[in-house]
């Protein structure tokens, strides 16, 4: 990692990311980032807790002159997204992130940043150890597994909170200020197929779809994005007849859009020039339809060894028509916030092979309604077709409350500080404070952040000005938390 990193102001908060950064923080692997946050609260002499489901709780008591504003929640999820280019060569679970230094922004080489929500992470961190900043009250929460299913959030009980306001440091644009959310439910459809001796005169060939930017799949899933999925079953469809899926490895993690997508076919002898013009023509109908926003998009084919056993005639069009038939994207526009995504699908992985299929998606809406109505258009589209659904991992969104008074503290500072209105919206993200507010009704909630570009895709990036920006705004709300009644 480039020391140039820490020398960035404001040094408190890049130098605890630094720090964050060096420890291995997956989703669902999170020991080791618990036991950092314990030694870090322990260290300050902080009450320092763990909750059952692994949420770390550090308190801080108010400083001087400060002791009669109402106690603050500052809030933030201890994983990260882990994605990385198919030619870097990097161990997650045991690596730190290396970080760089580009112009204006700070970025990792060839893996996500872990900005998302590493920065939010980081500058708790820096208002627990400090000792010259003006502070109420202060009750860190650091929750797990936010990115893969938000059991931190969801498990948290009531009791171990006394605050009566939350800031949950987990927005990606400076000049937002977040006030609601879309809930999300994960979609998993299973199916068997039947495996054939590869067809005699045939060829093995391998399909990449390589070169999208990916991102984040709720954050950007209105930038008409390519999804690797999609693009790989639009290729393996149009040439169907002349040929016989062997194996497909599509996509990560149900939260990024796929950026690449894999698959190994035999091609008949015979069809073999026509295999090869109609792949040459789809490429570049494809290529040309994201050359605006996918421009290094990729499709390789090349031959290579003939795979020894392949998908039935039946079963392959079966799961071709199915894929096509699932919905990918934007599925409803909200009518009550203008350029708010309401509703969205991303068919996030898709595994084929050893006579198994499972199609993995990720459904969001900030109305409940409208997500059960997607989530039971996908079951009936997969379920039509022979596969196995469940749905788990469901969790609400956060109704927008536009005379929250936490809201209008921020919305004054923020243009007393910087000359202009703050845009107030809600996010067609996951933030954890409707599932928060289940179990702290009463708990007066708003969230906001640094820029944070390219999030869940190893183009993630944070911008050096916008985290001084953030600091700077961050500070002057913990001076003017409203005096408790």
């Amino acid at each position: 990692m480039s020391n140039d990193i820490r020398s960035i102001e404001p040094k408190s908060l890049w130098n605890n990311f630094a720090d964050l950064n060096a420890v291995p923080r997956g989703s669902k692997k999170e020991e080791k980032v618990i036991q950092f946050m314990v030694d870090f609260g322990n260290k300050l002499n902080l009450k320092t807790v763990v909750d059952p489901v692994g949420n770390v709780i550090i308190k801080k008591p108010a400083s001087a002159g400060m002791e009669n504003r109402k106690t603050v929640v500052m809030q933030s999820h201890l994983d990260m997204v882990h994605q990385k280019n198919s030619d870097t060569i990097f161990d997650f679970d045991n690596e730190g992130i290396k970080m760089k230094i580009e112009g204006e922004w700070v970025k990792a080489e060839g893996t996500t940043l872990g900005a998302d929500n590493g920065l939010g992470v980081a500058a708790i961190m820096s208002v627990l150890a400090s000792s010259d900043i003006k502070h109420p009250a202060i009750e860190a929460l650091f929750t797990i597994d936010e990115e893969t299913g938000m059991t931190g959030a969801m498990g948290l009980q009531a009791g171990y909170l006394d605050g009566e306001i939350l800031l949950n440091l987990d927005t990606e644009e400076d000049d937002e200020i977040d006030i609601g959310c879309a809930g999300g439910i994960d979609i998993s459809a299973e199916n068997v197929y039947n495996e054939v001796h590869t067809p005699l005169n045939s060829l093995g060939y391998s399909i990449s779809v390589i070169g999208l930017n990916g991102g984040h799949s709720g954050m950007d899933i209105d930038k008409g994005l390519g999804n690797a999925n999609k693009i790989m079953n639009r290729i393996l469809y149009e040439t169907q007849d002349s040929i016989r899926i062997s194996e497909i490895n599509g996509g990560s993690l149900r939260n990024a859009i796929p950026r690449e997508s894999f698959a190994i076919i035999s091609v008949y002898k015979s069809q073999k020039d026509i295999f090869l013009r109609t792949i040459k023509k789809v490429t570049k109908h494809i290529k040309k339809e994201f050359k605006t926003v996918d421009p290094n998009l990729e499709i390789v084919c090349e031959e290579r060894e003939t795979p020894k056993r392949v998908m039935t005639a039946i079963s392959q069009s079966t799961l071709l028509k199915t894929i096509y038939s699932a919905h990918n994207g934007v599925y409803k526009m909200s009518n009550e916030m203008e350029d708010l995504v309401e509703t969205s699908n991303n068919i996030a992985r898709v595994i084929v092979k050893n006579e198994l299929i499972k199609i993995l998606c990720l459904t969001r809406s900030s109305v409940e309604s409208s997500k059960q109505d997607l989530a039971n258009s996908l079951t009936s589209t997969f379920e039509m077709a022979g596969y196995t659904v469940i749905l788990s991992g469901s969790y609400p969104g956060w109704k927008p409350n536009v005379d929250s008074p936490i809201l209008k503290v921020l919305s004054s500072h923020y243009q007393k500080l910087f000359n202009s209105k703050a845009n107030v919206v809600a996010c067609h993200a996951g933030l954890e404070c409707g599932i928060l507010g289940t179990n702290y009704p009463e708990m007066d909630m708003i969230s906001f952040g640094p820029t944070i570009q390219g999030a869940h895709s190893p183009d993630e990036r944070a911008n050096i000005k916008s985290s001084q920006k953030f600091w700077k705004f961050l500070l002057t709300i913990l001076e003017n938390i409203p005096v408790r009644k």
